[in-house]
C-alpha cells in the first residue's frame, strides 16, 4: 500500500479543535466537515487540497480533545497520510479507526517542505521525499493494521471479518 502526493505542512501542538473547529461539530457529515478542515490556521487549505495529497507536522499533532472528528474532517478532505514529529495518543487511534494512515517520524517531518512531492510505502515504513530524493525510515505498520486502512477503517475491517 502506497500514497503519493503533494505536502501541505503545520508545526507543532496542531490541535483538534485547529483540525476542525467546535463551531462545526454539530454536523456528523464528513464532506461538511472536511469544507472546514485547517480553516483557522490555512483557510486556503481546503481549495489547495488535492486527493492523495500529504499532511506533514511537527510535534505533537492532533492534541486536545478526542474527537473523531478531526481525522475524518482530514481524510476526507482528500489527505491521503499525515506524517509527524509525534502525534497526540488519542488522536492516533481515532486515525487508525477511521482508516487515515499516520507515520511518526522525525527526520522526515523536519526535512520536508510544503509543496514537496512526497511517496510513502506503508509496507516498510519508507517515506521518499520526490523533491529532494531524500528517504526516511519511518515505523512500518503492522500487517492488522495494515489491513484496517485496507478497509477503510475498523468497523468496516470488523463487518468484513465477520460477514
Amino acid at each position: 500500500m502506497k500514497a503519493r502526493g503533494i505536502v501541505h505542512k503545520y508545526g507543532d501542538n496542531v490541535d483538534t479543535d485547529v483540525i476542525i473547529p467546535a463551531r462545526y461539530l454539530n454536523s456528523s457529515d464528513a464532506k461538511d466537515l472536511a469544507s472546514h478542515c485547517m480553516e483557522d490556521i490555512d483557510k486556503d487549505f481546503v481549495n489547495k487540497v488535492k486527493p492523495g495529497d500529504i499532511m506533514v507536522a511537527n510535534k505533537n499533532f492532533g492534541c486536545g480533545s478526542s474527537r473523531e472528528h478531526a481525522p475524518l474532517a482530514i481524510k476526507t478532505a482528500g489527505i491521503s497520510c499525515v506524517i509527524a514529529e509525534t502525534f497526540a495518543r488519542i488522536f492516533y487511534r481515532n486515525a487508525i479507526n477511521i482508516g487515515l494512515p499516520i507515520l511518526e517520524c522525525p527526520d522526515a517531518a523536519k526535512a520536508i517542505e510544503a509543496g514537496h512531492e512526497v511517496e510513502v510505502d506503508f509496507d516498510n515504513g519508507v517515506i521518499t521525499d520526490v523533491t529532494t530524493g531524500q528517504s526516511f525510515q519511518g515505523q512500518a505498520f503492522p500487517e492488522f493494521m495494515q489491513r484496517i486502512m485496507k478497509a477503510d477503517g475498523l468497523m468496516n475491517y470488523i463487518n468484513e471479518k465477520n460477514a
